[in-house]
């Protein structure tokens, strides 16, 4: 039995992957901050959850370096999964502050903790926007990841150098997990097909940047929990993997996809390409599917259609707090 703490338990990965852990008998305790980016009662219904469960999730921001020693003490951790992290690139450009507290801050005082513990294995989230304006698709772990394209990109690439440093300097055991476009139930209200799906149930006008011509990565969450498993299990010295679909689909398409499964066709607003964004995003997963044994089992079409089935049951059922204003 792993003894593993997850920060950014209340997130949508956290949340799930905290589950998987739980079920297949692992300690697991998580720590979130419940800050604000997006309704901190959807993270209380996960927490909710988690809790029935029997996962506890402390309330603690992960830049309090002493109180995660304390934990990591008390509990007697093996493994860290750090998830905890300011995301989203529109927000990106009004409020970079959050960025540096969290992501660069936040995740020292991560690398800080850990590397008190010898014996301690960091597996925490990068992310496919290192790859930034790297035109060469699909994106494999070993391209250049040096021209970021906005300061979240920016960011999780300076997590994996200063990650390699603590490992060199410290012989800590780290790897980064470079997720694409997780999608799926409890998801996080802010990305496209959540926020999409909603503006379609309400009438409103959905934005679609480039004229819709642009390529994700979407790859369902359940896959990208086996994923996180497997590099926890592997527990290596120092690893960078992808994680994604290995298929990118057309934002349009996802559009006719939440279309059909909502019998509601979307209105939409062609926009220019927003700041910060990217065509495409591409993973080539061959490192990891060798490796971690992935190999996601989620079309997108069957994923939306369990997203809006939870959808639907979460907003329709009174007695949970969030609400889709």
């Amino acid at each position: 039995m792993k003894r593993i703490i997850i920060t950014g338990a209340a997130g949508f990965i956290g949340y799930h992957l905290a589950l998987h852990l739980k079920a297949r008998g692992d300690f697991v305790i998580g720590l979130d901050n419940f800050n604000n980016y997006y309704d901190p009662h959807l993270k209380k219904d996960r927490v909710a959850h988690l809790k029935k469960v029997g996962v506890e999730v402390i309330h603690q921001d992960i830049c309090e370096q002493n109180f995660l020693k304390l934990v990591l003490l008390r509990y007697g951790i093996t493994h860290m999964v750090h998830l905890a992290a300011q995301a989203g690139v529109r927000h990106s450009l009004f409020e970079p502050e959050d960025y540096v507290s969290s992501n660069l801050q936040g995740f020292v005082s991560i690398l800080e903790a850990c590397r008190h513990f010898p014996n301690l294995k960091l597996i925490y989230a990068s992310s496919s926007s290192v790859y930034g304006l790297n035109q060469k698709i699909p994106f494999r772990e070993e391209d250049k990841t040096d021209q970021p394209a906005n300061l979240y990109g920016a960011t999780k690439k300076a997590n994996e150098v200063l990650a390699h440093s603590y490992h060199h300097l410290y012989g800590l055991q780290v790897t980064a997990l470079r997720y694409f476009t997780v999608y799926g139930p409890w998801g996080r209200p802010d990305m496209a097909y959540y926020r999409f799906t909603r503006q379609i149930c309400e009438g409103e006008p959905i934005q679609v940047f480039n004229h819709g011509k642009m390529r994700r990565d979407f790859t369902y969450i359940d896959d990208i929990v086996k994923g996180t498993i497997a590099a926890i299990d592997l527990g290596a010295s120092f690893e960078i993997f992808n994680l994604g679909n290995n298929r990118p689909i057309n934002l349009l398409y996802l559009i006719e996809l939440l279309e059909d499964a909502l019998g509601k066709k979307a209105v939409k607003e062609m926009l220019p390409m927003q700041p910060g964004e990217v065509i495409e995003t591409y993973a080539d997963i061959e490192k990891s599917s060798k490796v971690l044994n992935f190999h996601p089992s989620v079309s997108l079409e069957e994923g939306i259609l369990r997203f809006i089935d939870w959808f639907k049951a979460y907003h329709a059922t009174p007695m949970l707090h969030y609400s889709m204003g």
